[in-house]
């Protein structure tokens, strides 16, 4: 498992992972961009912030944490999500 901030953004590379960047970025969730942003789009996946400048798109660590607890079926709430739901 990767090792991960306590607090912070990350962008979508850093997410889905970049083998051809030097060095290569492994995917903390092995998808590709188009499904992660239909993902989004759905719900599937937490929404990212923009607050940080106008080109510039992340998401919260701790959103990203909680996905990934959530979808390896250790976390049983879905924060990211603000209804709930599964």
């Amino acid at each position: 498992m990767h090792t991960l901030p306590e607090t912070g953004y990350l962008r979508l590379p850093q997410i889905i992972g970049n083998p051809k960047a030097i060095p290569p970025i492994p995917a903390l969730i092995p998808v590709s961009r188009a499904t992660w942003w239909a993902g989004v789009k759905s719900g599937r996946y937490p929404q990212p912030v923009r607050t940080l400048g106008l080109r510039i798109t992340a998401w919260r660590v701790e959103d990203i944490r909680n996905f990934i607890q959530w979808a390896s079926g250790v976390g049983s709430d879905p924060a990211w999500r603000g209804d709930g739901a599964a």
